[in-house]
């Protein structure tokens, strides 16, 4: 079994194939973490010890022993009020206005299957390939009850954590603080990988030691945010991509969040992710509850490498979602940059004949359809099709486009509004604003109030609406703009943060139900709510506003470790790029959009012929390879931000295909060669270039690795296709 649990000595223990995860019911009822990592067998509670600490406070409960203080032990999930001077989990403001939670064990259950999260998105699995695990901790003076909820997959080495709080006093109290998971390690040196960003540069890796204090990093812009993802590897200092022990975090929520790194005075590592106590003060009425959103876990003891190949086995099986989790993809070409505000309904069927002479399968008619909509400075909010502008209706639009064998999508942006619009002007009260304040404007537009049932009722029947005037198959869900006015005429303050992406996903959820077959891409600004919660409603996303191939290099490397391919969106885009100004050649271009779901940013008829043969053997190339890429193993070869060279791999699940890509950053005169050592070769098989016809073994590739040529070029790209021979 997955979850076991020792009656004599109340210890729970977690098992997957590879892991163990252990905890304790101490003889006070403290719920203490033993042990994270590797298979063990037997009983870890020897690794606690009790000392006589100083200032380190002791509860009552052990009179006169100054050796036992919750300042020192680690926990489970760490609370304020309890002697613990730490970070805590969860901070509750009691009906006095104290800051207190004395949580302690009253019970447990274990159950077949996943748990799920009303209204949250979470990790799925069926009933044979899960364990749910609850555990029950309250608070009896002021009747807060906290079920810890650990999900165990067994077979995906993962374990999944969620907190359910609720008050069954009969005073209100505050949620001032609320996360999911905590890791409490009394060994270990660690560095913390995180992912930090600007808008069209996001997910950067940084790698930083876990020193002495707090570090930090979250979003209280209302989405998960450019500046910093909601995942985080824990990683001893010396853990390579093929070696060492690490530990997965990733937050599936698309919000506020916060996550927490702190080694304390006696040098023991605490890392917690949940919600960001910014912004959030959750007032709990006697009988009502919170969901924390869940948070996903795993540990390799092979490195990075294998944490990433278990996160995207993860998302990709279990929580990727509808007829597109497995299916092979579109490959599209985007309005946006090939016409901004400036087309019509000629433009885009011009525009869909150019796509079927390429081979491209799909037009997405971008932003400027609708309403008043000449620029970004009005007509958010009314949906209805400008006819006008289009020069037909939408549905004579789609069947013109239809007709010349190509696919139809659109764009959409639902939580917006302009106030030079219908909507704002009609209802103002319906968007975020501080009353007796001028809001603050972020693409000269503000944010509906999603957390308002009414509000989205009335945009999902608009939006409805402009799905049912034909076959669209695609939709771009976008989002411009953070969220800063944070005050609602409807939702209690300190809750509408929270309920607005409970209102997101309510609205995503009603439109999958409604239209299965429509494939719906996420999108913020490009990559600014690119996160777990996300893609439980929209199997892929646009990675970035930046299409530049080199750029998008460092992009999608850091992306990649945690997200599969599957889920990254990446296009071809015109030279020189719009976001950089840079121009590199079409090759290279191909075969970084390759690493993920291919797609065209451009206008067809600026190519040249030469340009032209050049995307038609692309699209040709990554529909023969879509499925390795989609479903294959995913190897990073180098650091794009290190190394004279960016490389990474697919490999097919069988390991009898392999495609390596590799782009050349650097060039300088009487230039070194750089070797690229592959993995996830079968050692002793020997795999034939499809291209030149050489032969090598596996070993010798993954051991010695492949020359690259020395070419006088701007940033050269090479894809070696590799077949195993029989």
């Amino acid at each position: 079994m997955a979850i076991g649990y020792q009656r004599e000595n109340r210890i729970f223990t977690l098992d997957t194939a590879h892991t163990s995860y252990q905890m304790k019911v101490d003889d006070f009822g403290f719920l203490l973490h033993l042990y994270y990592g590797g298979r063990v067998y037997g009983n870890m509670d020897y690794l606690l010890t009790c000392y006589d600490r100083g200032f380190s406070g002791n509860p009552s409960d052990v009179g006169n022993d100054r050796t036992y203080s919750m300042d020192v032990l680690p926990q489970e999930y760490p609370v304020m009020g309890v002697g613990d001077f730490r970070n805590s989990a969860l901070v509750i403001r009691n009906a006095d206005g104290s800051d207190c939670c004395d949580l302690r064990y009253v019970g447990h259950e274990t159950k077949k299957g996943k748990y799920r999260l009303p209204g949250l998105p979470a990790v799925y699995a069926d009933s044979g390939e899960a364990q749910t695990l609850e555990i029950y901790l309250e608070d009896k003076v002021s009747g807060v009850r906290v079920t810890l909820l650990y999900g165990v997959l067994e077979e995906a080495d993962i374990i999944t954590r969620s907190v359910v709080i609720e008050n069954h006093g009969d005073k209100s109290v505050t949620v001032e603080k609320a996360a999911s998971a905590c890791l409490d390690f009394v060994t270990g040196r660690f560095d913390l990988l995180s992912f930090y960003g600007r808008h069209t540069m996001e997910r950067n890796l940084q790698r930083e030691e876990i020193g002495h204090g707090t570090y930090a990093i979250g979003s209280r812009r209302g989405t998960s945010s450019h500046q910093y993802n909601p995942a985080v590897i824990v990683a001893d200092r010396r853990a390579t991509e093929d070696m060492g022990n690490c530990y997965g975090m990733l937050f599936v929520y698309s919000g506020n969040f916060l996550c927490e790194a702190e080694r304390d005075q006696y040098d023991q590592t605490r890392v917690m992710m949940g919600l960001q106590s910014d912004l959030f003060h959750y007032p709990l009425v006697p009988g009502e509850k919170l969901a924390v959103p869940e948070t996903i876990m795993s540990y390799s003891d092979q490195g990075i490498g294998m944490l990433s190949a278990r996160f995207h086995d993860c998302i990709r099986e279990h929580l990727c979602r509808g007829k597109f989790r497995d299916a092979s993809r579109p490959v599209l070409l985007n309005s946006w940059e090939a016409a901004y505000f400036t087309f019509d309904g000629e433009t885009i069927l011009k525009l869909a004949k150019s796509t079927a002479e390429l081979g491209i399968d799909m037009i997405v008619m971008d932003d400027g359809w609708f309403g008043k909509r000449e620029d970004d400075n009005s007509g958010l909010g009314d949906w209805h099709v400008n006819e006008k502008k289009l020069g037909c209706t939408l549905r004579e639009l789609i069947e013109k486009v239809n007709g010349e064998g190509v696919k139809f999508g659109i764009w959409i942006e639902p939580e917006m509004v302009s106030e030079d619009s219908e909507l704002y002007r009609k209802h103002p009260d319906w968007a975020l604003r501080i009353p007796g304040r001028e809001p603050v404007r972020g693409r000269n537009q503000l944010v509906l109030d999603f957390s308002r049932a009414d509000v989205r009722d009335y945009i999902f029947e608009q939006i409805c609406k402009i799905l049912d005037q034909g076959k669209i198959e695609y939709v771009k869900w976008d989002m411009n703009r953070s969220i800063v006015d944070v005050f609602s005429g409807e939702t209690e303050q300190g809750k509408v943060t929270y309920q607005y992406v409970l209102g997101v996903y309510d609205f995503l959820e009603r439109m999958l139900q409604r239209y299965p077959d429509i494939l719906v891409e996420g999108c913020s600004g490009g990559g600014g709510r690119f996160d777990a919660g996300m893609l439980y409603y929209t199997p892929q996303i646009w990675c970035s506003d930046n299409t530049d191939a080199l750029d998008r290099l460092r992009i999608q490397y850091g992306t990649s470790f945690f997200y599969p391919a599957s889920t990254v969106c990446s296009h071809v885009s015109a030279v020189p790029n719009h976001q950089t100004g840079r121009s590199v050649c079409m090759h290279t271009r191909g075969t970084v959009a390759m690493a993920g779901v291919l797609g065209y940013e451009l206008d067809p008829e600026k190519l040249t012929e030469e340009e032209k043969a050049a995307v038609r053997e692309q699209i040709r190339q990554y529909k023969s390879r879509e499925e390795m890429i989609r479903r294959g193993r995913y190897y990073r070869l180098t650091n794009p931000f290190s190394e004279p060279c960016a490389a990474w791999m697919f490999v097919s699940e069988k390991r009898d295909r392999a495609l390596i890509s590799v782009v050349m950053l650097e060039m300088h005169g009487n230039m070194t060669v750089s070797y690229v050592r592959m993995r996830g070769l079968e050692a002793e098989s020997v795999y034939r270039d499809k291209e030149s016809g050489k032969c090598y073994y596996g070993a010798d590739l993954m051991e010695a690795g492949l020359p690259m040529p020395v070419e006088q070029k701007e940033y050269p790209a090479y894809q070696i296709e590799l077949i195993k021979e029989t």
